[in-house]
C-alpha cells in the first residue's frame, strides 16, 4: 500500500510504526475470510481491509478521528485472526492499537460511552473494585430487563451465580516446590479472573509446584494493562506494564526468574509485546527482557512434560482462545497436554474465530458478541462433549452464559490429571 506521510510525520514513532505496517498491505482481502464481525455485518468497513484504509485515511490526514471511523473500529475484536491469514505479515494489532489511542486522543465520545468505558478502566483492573462490581450485578438482576441501555443489561450479566471468596494464594509471596526444583517463576495471578475464578490460580500453583517449580507472586505486579490498552488509554496502560515490569525484575534481580507464567492468554498477547509497548522509552530493555520471559502456563507445562493420567474417561471440545491462537501463536501445547494426559480431545468448526468475549467488547458491543457468543456455542455443542476446555477467562465467561455443559480452564484439568482435586465446575454440572 502506497503511503503518503510527511517527514515531520514520521519523526513520531507511532505514525513511523504505522507507515511499515500499511506499506506491507497489498489489498489481497484473505483478511476478510476470517474477519468475525465482517461475517457478521458483511460490511466491508467492518472488515480488517477496510479499517486499514480508515486508518491510514485518518493518520495521513492528520486529522481528528471521526464518528464513522470510530463506529468501525469500535466495532474490531482484536481477534487477531486476521494476523495469522495474512500472507503478507501485516502486523494489524499495532495498528489498531495506534489508532484507538488516536481516537482517545482527538475524539469526544457521547457522555453515555465516555461514563461507561471510565467506569470499565477504573474498576475491571482492580480485582476488590470489580468483586464489589459483581455484587452489586448480582442484586440488579431483577431490574436487568427495564435497563435502557443494552451494554448496562450485558454488565448486569456478566456476574457469575457464584462470586467466589478471595483467595490468599493470590497475595504476594513464593510457593517452594514439593518436589525437586527444577525452575523459579513468578505467576502472573492478573485482575478480573482473581474476582471471577480462584480456581484457576489456584490449580496453576498446585501443579507448577508439583512439576518442581517454585512460584513467585510477586508484590506489586497486577494488572497486565490490556484493558486499558484496547480502549486506547495508554498511560493508563502504561502504567500498570510498568508496575508488573518492576515487580518482576526485582524478583529476577532478588532470586533470579526462568519464566513469568500467565493462565491468562488475553494478558499473556499483551505481556509478550511489553517490548514494543516501552520501545522508545528508558525501561526499553527491561521491558524486553520480561517480554522474553513470559510464557503461557501450557507452554511452560510442554516443556516439563508432567506425567498426568485423566481420572475419568472424558471428551473434551477444546476452545482456541484468539489471543492463545492467534496472539501468541500457541495452537499445538494445549491440546498436546491434554491427549498426553489420556482425554479425548476434539475441536469445533470454525475454532479460528472468535466467541465474542475480547476483553470489554462483550459489554460494548452486545449485539454482535452475542452473536458470536451464539455461533461459537453451536458450534461446541455440536461435538458432544463432556466438558468445553479453555485457556482464558474471558472465554470461559462468555461461553459458559450460553451453554449448560461445564466450561473449565485447561491447566484445572492438567492438575486433577496429575494429583489435584477435580474442578469445581465438572462437580456442579
Amino acid at each position: 500500500m502506497q503511503t503518503n506521510f510527511t517527514e515531520e510525520q514520521l519523526k513520531d514513532p507511532g505514525i513511523a510504526r504505522a507507515n511499515e505496517i500499511l506499506r506491507s498491505c497489498v489489498h489481497c482481502g484473505f483478511c476478510t475470510a476470517t474477519c468475525p464481525t465482517y461475517q457478521v455485518l458483511g460490511d466491508e468497513l467492518d472488515s480488517p481491509r477496510g479499517r486499514i484504509y480508515l486508518i491510514k485515511d485518518m493518520l495521513e490526514n492528520g486529522r481528528a478521528a471521526d464518528e464513522k471511523t470510530v463506529k468501525h473500529i469500535d466495532r474490531c475484536l482484536s481477534c487477531l485472526a486476521c494476523m495469522t491469514t495474512c500472507p503478507s505479515g501485516v502486523h494489524y494489532m499495532h495498528l489498531v492499537d495506534h489508532a484507538r489511542a488516536h481516537i482517545e486522543k482527538t475524539y469526544r465520545r457521547p457522555w453515555r460511552d465516555r461514563a461507561l468505558r471510565w467506569v470499565l478502566a477504573k474498576v475491571i483492573p482492580h480485582p476488590m473494585r470489580f468483586r464489589l462490581a459483581l455484587f452489586g450485578a448480582k442484586l440488579s438482576r431483577p431490574i436487568a430487563r427495564f435497563l435502557p441501555d443494552a451494554r448496562l443489561r450485558a454488565m448486569v450479566a456478566m456476574a457469575p451465580k457464584l462470586i467466589p471468596p478471595v483467595s490468599r494464594n493470590d497475595d504476594p509471596q513464593v510457593f517452594a516446590a514439593t518436589g525437586a526444583p527444577k525452575l523459579r517463576v513468578a505467576l502472573m495471578t492478573g485482575c478480573a479472573q482473581k474476582a471471577l475464578n480462584t480456581d484457576i490460580n489456584d490449580a496453576t500453583i498446585r501443579l507448577l509446584r508439583r512439576l518442581g517449580c517454585e512460584v513467585v507472586v510477586a508484590k506489586g505486579a497486577g494488572c497486565c494493562g490490556a484493558l486499558t490498552h484496547h480502549m486506547g488509554r495508554e498511560a493508563e496502560a502504561h502504567g500498570s506494564a510498568e508496575a508488573n515490569i518492576r515487580a518482576w525484575m526485582a524478583e529476577k534481580r532478588a532470586g533470579g526468574l526462568d519464566a513469568i507464567v500467565i493462565n491468562t492468554s488475553g494478558c499473556g498477547t499483551t505481556v509478550k509485546d511489553y517490548g514494543h509497548m516501552f520501545r522508545t522509552t528508558p525501561l526499553a530493555a527491561e521491558a524486553a527482557e520480561i517480554a522474553a520471559l513470559a510464557c503461557d502456563v501450557t507452554e511452560l507445562l510442554f516443556r516439563l512434560k508432567p506425567e498426568a493420567r485423566a481420572p475419568e474417561p472424558l471428551r473434551i471440545a477444546y476452545h482456541a482462545a484468539c489471543s492463545l491462537q492467534h496472539g501468541q501463536k500457541v495452537t499445538a501445547a494445549p491440546k498436546a497436554l491434554l491427549k498426553g494426559a489420556g482425554f479425548e480431545v476434539v475441536e469445533p468448526a470454525d475454532s479460528h474465530l472468535c466467541c465474542g468475549s475480547a476483553g470489554t467488547y462483550n459489554l460494548l458491543q452486545p449485539e454482535i458478541s452475542g452473536e458470536l457468543k451464539r455461533r461459537k456455542v453451536a458450534t461446541l455443542e455440536a461435538r458432544a462433549p463432556d466438558v468445553i476446555a479453555a485457556g482464558n477467562i474471558g472465554c470461559m465467561m462468555q461461553i459458559g452464559s450460553g451453554t449448560r455443559i461445564p466450561v473449565v480452564h485447561t491447566v484445572e484439568l492438567l492438575d486433577w490429571a496429575t494429583g489435584g482435586p477435580k474442578p469445581a465446575a465438572l462437580g456442579r454440572g
